[in-house]
């Protein structure tokens, strides 16, 4: 039987609906479907069932046959559709013949076409039946999935939803609160938006997930487990002894990551940096793992560094009797300008102090010297134009379930630190300059505001109207740090860049090939491809924190500082949570001025805090 049998009054196959042959007598086959339609379609669009005659379609009523009884006759072989009708009915008409086609065209039992049916085997069989079975059953699942999430019944009334029954369903949403997707049956069914922050509301609704579930790392497709790299020995090669030298690693109370120290030689600066190029050399596989991350992430439930544990264990100042690090010797004029720069690979004695710690002995030498030397070169950068922006700042950490909270001081001895951190990289530049070394240089347009205010609300606006700085191999002004040039080259530990720079010194050091400008700007682009997303998690990842802190103190209430007004819509800065709180007023309150705030609503899943005013 062929699809050139067809003739009128047969039985034929149309996209899986029977169909009656009404006339052959063109090239094309004029067939009648049931609903009364008729259709001109070619031969080969149609699969005979039967030659006819069939009078209507009518004639195609259920039929009731001994089908299992004529699969286990035919198990694992060839017949064709009469055969098969004859068996299982007894007969082969139009009718049989569709019914018969029926079952081959369920699956379970046989398949294949008209002219050759197959009978699936016995194992065949079993699997395709616990399919079903499994179909079934998840099928079910999510029907009374759905009704228990429109009825609000999902869960225990504790906020536990069945993890093991509805599991995969669950999966999918966690899937787009992650950001691994973009799709949600789930939430299309339920009527919402497909969107990361309707799938975590629907979980923290469900209990699920509780607020300590912080998504945004995931969503930005930044990795969270730290490096996995094989270490090198240390090179053997001269290396200058500076042990004698007081060297003190001034950093935040549990910094993990001791990357710079600063000592005094006479009217000598010294600068030293973890010698973290020692061990990562250009194009190594720790160099591919600390280009792929960009940065080290910050986030207040763990620091994700750049490059190994065991890397930080044995490079880092301080944390060890005597540490490996590349000094940068630094010789300044009177009034702050820099006069000569040596560079030399150390070995230094390092003393680790907390800011706090420093504060309260920047009365004694050296750090008396130390800070007046970084006082000097901050007045040489503000008479440049420097626009120093003095926001309050907090540290969030988390300690278990716990969000703490507490105030960055404005300390004298973080002032130290951060001028001998720039004038380093003013003082690498313009090595990198005179010696033909390409490295990475930051440069910053001026800001859009010539206004340089010393009150919040202006420095709050002067914030907005300030430009991003830019990595280029081309040197050019950095205007927010007063200089004619720079390179950031103080964390090779935490930022790829300066490793990269780093790689460059040593290498001009010890004469070995440098990297050329495509080479930089070829990590340039690699590290901003990634870099931009470990900085907004570790921003969103505050902002998350915070607000499950206000979440944990309902009913937190403050102190907000006026920072703009916009008819009825006033914003103040809150200093102890370092967070901008949109406020609705009905009368004008100055800038700068200071206003109670109560917290009133959190949104968790779309950062947003809601403030009233106090009182």
């Amino acid at each position: 039987m062929t699809d050139s049998s067809a003739r009128p009054d047969s039985l034929v196959l149309y996209k899986t609906r029977p169909a009656r042959v009404v006339d052959v007598s063109s090239k094309r086959l004029q067939i009648k479907l049931g609903t009364g339609e008729i259709l001109r379609v070619r031969p080969k669009d149609v699969l005979v069932l039967h030659p006819g005659p069939l009078a209507g379609l009518q004639a195609l009523q259920p039929r009731e046959g001994e089908i299992q009884a004529a699969w286990e006759l035919f198990a694992g072989q060839a017949t064709t559709l009469a055969e098969l009708a004859e068996l299982a009915y007894g007969e082969y008409t139009p009718a049989t013949a569709w019914a018969a086609w029926q079952h081959v065209a369920d699956g379970l039992y046989f398949e294949g076409t008209p002219q050759e049916v197959v009978a699936r085997t016995a194992a065949e069989v079993t699997q395709e039946q616990a399919g079903r079975q499994a179909r079934a059953a998840e099928e079910q699942a999510w029907t009374e999935f759905l009704e228990l999430l429109r009825t609000g019944q999902l869960g225990d009334g504790e906020g536990q939803t069945n993890p093991e029954r509805y599991a995969d369903f669950l999966r999918e949403v966690e899937d787009l609160a992650y950001g691994r997707t973009d799709k949600s049956r789930v939430l299309r069914e339920v009527g919402r938006a497909e969107t990361p922050e309707n799938a975590h509301a629907l979980l923290l609704q469900l209990g699920v997930w509780s607020p300590t579930v912080n998504p945004y790392p995931a969503r930005l497709g930044v990795t969270t487990s730290p490096p996995e790299v094989a270490l090198p020995e240390l090179p053997r090669e001269a290396r200058q002894d500076l042990t004698h030298l007081p060297a003190f690693a001034i950093d935040d109370e549990g910094n993990q990551e001791p990357d710079d120290a600063l000592s005094l030689e006479g009217d000598r600066l010294w600068v030293h940096i973890a010698d973290v190029a020692a061990l990562v050399s250009p194009g190594s596989t720790l160099d591919l793992e600390a280009r792929d991350r960009g940065a080290a992430l910050y986030l207040p439930e763990g620091t994700v560094p750049m490059i190994p544990f065991e890397a930080i264990d044995r490079l880092g100042l301080g944390l060890t009797e005597i540490s490996p690090a590349l000094s940068f010797g630094l010789d300044l004029t009177a009034n702050g300008e820099i006069a000569a720069l040596e560079i030399v690979p150390s070995w230094v004695r390092v003393t680790r102090l907390t800011y706090g710690e420093a504060e309260s002995r920047l009365g004694e030498e050296p750090l008396s010297s130390l800070y007046r030397r970084a006082q000097v070169y901050q007045a040489r950068r503000q008479s440049a134009g420097a626009i120093r922006l003095e926001f309050p700042e907090v540290d969030i950490s988390v300690e278990g379930e716990q969000i703490i909270i507490r105030p960055i001081l404005p300390l004298r001895s973080r002032d130290l630190v951060t001028e001998a951190m720039l004038m380093t990289g003013e003082a690498v530049a313009r090595y990198a300059l005179q010696h033909g070394i390409a490295v990475p240089f930051t440069a910053q347009d001026p800001p859009r505001s010539e206004e340089r205010p010393t009150d919040l609300s202006g420095m709050f606006a002067l914030r907005r109207a300030m430009q991003p700085s830019q990595y280029s191999t081309i040197p050019g002004p950095h205007a927010g740090l007063g200089m004619g040039v720079y390179t950031q080259a103080t964390s090779p530990l935490r930022r790829y860049l300066d490793l990269v720079a780093h790689q460059q010194l040593r290498a001009h050091i010890t004469g070995e090939g440098l990297l050329d400008n495509t080479q930089i700007i070829e990590r340039v682009g690699a590290t901003e491809a990634v870099s931009g997303n470990v900085r907004r998690a570790e921003r969103l990842s505050r902002q998350h924190w915070t607000l499950v802190y206000l979440l944990q103190h309902p009913g937190w209430s403050g102190e907000g500082i006026v920072v703009e007004r916009r008819g009825q819509r006033t914003t103040a800065l809150i200093p102890q949570l370092d967070l901008d709180a949109r406020l609705r007023v009905r009368r004008d309150l100055p800038l700068n001025s200071t206003v109670p705030v109560a917290v009133r609503q959190v949104d968790l899943p779309r950062l947003a805090a809601h403030f009233r005013i106090a009182g």
